[in-house]
């Protein structure tokens, strides 16, 4: 269907940008990229800015910011940028003029503002515009690739007149990431001529990296939409870790295989136009340069002895007893989109709802595969969020009251920044606080927890509104009573669901340290998808399923062995198939 992506037979620009969702590749894919431009003779220089990039795992070496060599490569220099680090001195550059100017408590608004994904974005562009605006690096480099490109969302606030007002200083309503661009004014040059640079399809590629499944392709076809608005136009799709039947009659490998095609004979609309390559699913590590090398080359079976920590896999039956014994009021499953914590909510709510306690299960996500928890009946409500309609009233409630402050020239401003993630995040949890208000008779699991920025930032409004005036109005008792019982680990469970893989697991790591700066406790992970408990004779799945081990160890590790396994399913888990992930 697809060529394989390999740069020995692609011409490529000078810059290239690799996107994607956590998980799909971007990481290996770039640093393939990058090992066969130099080996071609090019010099190359490859910058990560991804918060979970394992690039020092990847070449073996420590690296800097400023770029290392990499001796196995002649060619190759690889710098790997720290956003989150970036933020930190970002935020305190942005505050320290208002130390002893203001209260206190509004530095510490300021700061909590600060935090969110938003100004890792911001900080993370501004380190990677250096390098595209810097004249020797354009003449000393034949190739510049990014691991990990600038949002839309990013992009779309750069380019907003108003962003460049000092709004920290003349306005306090502190909308949810408000602030991000202030103190930047000598930065406008070198950014509007790094937007410039991105939007030059004879100097700058975006590659798009996914997997062959829904939620990886709908990403990166939002991706795509959002950087072609901004006239980023010249763009390449590559589907990584497509498989190559090497065994007959394999039920696993066989519905693996049915799964893919059937999700890339459905790729999204405004993809197929866009010229696609594809990467077949290796059975090995991708770490290491003689792996990285072989990558877009070829496959061998690696031989891999990894040993598990663990007696025996645990299921998620012991979790749900854990969850019952312990009396758990409110559950959380959180994790990145594609894990199945949707999947898992609805198992919980089952497994609860069989030991005679009234349960309600409510969710975000408009997936119809949840209806069978009412046909199925088991003591267990069900009610579902509406993401659109809460963002469009919080949203409306926000610019309604910034409207009786500002001026009309600087509501774009706000209105771009109501587009963040945090934003939404707000919009939810205040839904998701009614619920569980007006639910103390009954165990409330919810699916898509709110991370702990959005925890800290209504806390801090919660605390401090009187003080800065917060736009989004007075804080509803509901999230006021919500927020401490969050806090108490006799009530309320996190379950952090995610794949035994590299960057889904580091990012649940991410997660968890971020809800521990909340004051909110993790006891139990969920692994989700693993090819290591199926009898598969394939000899390419047996070897990634080894190569799941290291993974599973490491949540052992963090979870203190308090964690559930699930195998991998080659059907949609419903109805009687949720009920055997729990007996």
């Amino acid at each position: 269907m697809y060529k394989i992506f390999n740069p020995d037979n692609i011409k490529l620009t000078k810059y290239l940008f690799f996107t994607g969702k956590g998980g799909v590749g971007k990481t290996s894919t770039a640093c393939a990229t990058a090992i066969i431009l130099a080996d071609q003779g090019e010099k190359v220089l490859l910058v990560s800015t991804d918060p979970a990039s394992n690039l020092q795992d990847v070449f073996g070496v420590e690296l800097t910011s400023k770029g290392t060599p990499i001796n196995e490569v002649p060619n190759l220099v690889v710098a790997n940028l720290n956003p989150e680090e970036a933020a930190r001195e970002y935020r305190e550059s942005i505050i320290a003029p208002y130390i002893g100017k203001l209260p206190p408590s509004v530095l510490k608004n300021m700061e909590e503002q600060l935090s969110g994904s938003c100004t890792v974005e911001i900080a993370a562009f501004n380190e990677f515009s250096n390098f595209i605006t810097d004249e020797n690096m354009q003449q000393e480099y034949d190739h510049i690739l990014f691991d990990t490109a600038p949002t839309g969302h990013t992009l779309r606030m750069l380019q907003l007149p108003s962003a460049w007002s000092n709004f920290i200083s003349e306005n306090t309503h502190g909308a949810s990431c408000l602030g991000q661009l202030s103190g930047l004014e000598s930065k406008k040059e070198v950014y509007k001529n790094a937007v410039i640079t991105l939007a030059d399809g004879q100097m700058t590629t975006l590659v798009l990296i996914s997997r062959p499944e829904y939620s990886p392709l709908q990403e990166a076809e939002r991706a795509s939409k959002e950087l072609r608005e901004l006239g980023v136009n010249n763009q390449l799709l590559v589907i990584n870790g497509i498989l190559e039947l090497d065994i007959e009659n394999d039920e696993i490998a066989d519905k693996l295989y049915a799964k893919q095609q059937g999700a890339l004979q459905n790729i999204p609309e405004s993809l197929r136009d866009t010229q696609t390559y594809k990467i077949p699913l290796r059975s090995y590590n991708v770490t290491g340069i003689k792996n990285i090398r072989m990558l877009l080359k070829e496959d061998y079976l690696e031989a891999q002895d990894y040993k598990l920590t663990t007696a025996e896999l645990p299921k998620v039956k012991a979790l749900i007893e854990d969850l019952y014994s312990s009396k758990k009021r409110v559950i959380f499953t959180m994790g990145k989109g594609g894990v199945g914590k949707t999947t898992l909510a609805a198992a919980i709510a089952i497994g609860l709802a069989a030991r005679d306690v009234k349960v309600h299960l409510t969710t975000t996500d408009p997936a119809d595969h949840l209806k069978f928890v009412v046909e199925a009946g088991h003591g267990i409500r069900l009610s579902k969020i509406d993401e659109k309609e809460e963002l469009r009233k919080y949203t409306e409630a926000v610019l309604a009251k910034a409207r009786e402050t500002m001026k009309e020239e600087d509501i774009a401003y706000v209105e771009e920044d109501l587009r963040s993630p945090c934003t939404q995040e707000i919009a939810v949890f205040r839904a998701f606080a009614e619920i569980v208000d007006e639910a103390d008779d009954e165990i409330v699991v919810i699916d898509t927890a709110p991370t702990g920025h959005t925890l800290l930032l209504l806390d801090a409004t919660q605390s401090y509104h009187k003080e800065i005036q917060k736009s989004q109005g007075d804080i509803p008792e509901s999230v006021k009573n919500l927020l401490p019982r969050l806090r108490d680990a006799t009530e309320t469970e996190v379950v952090i669901v995610t794949l035994p893989e590299a960057t889904p697991v580091y990012e649940a790591m991410r997660l968890q340290a971020d809800l521990k700066r909340a004051g909110i406790n993790n006891k139990w992970w969920v692994i989700n998808s693993s090819l290591l408990m199926t009898n598969t004779q394939s000899p390419l799945l047996k070897a990634k399923a080894v190569s799941e081990i290291p993974w599973i160890n490491k949540v052992d590790e963090i979870s203190q062995g308090n964690f559930a396994m699930v195998p991998w399913k080659g059907e949609e888990i419903k109805g009687e198939k949720l009920v055997e992930l729990i007996v």
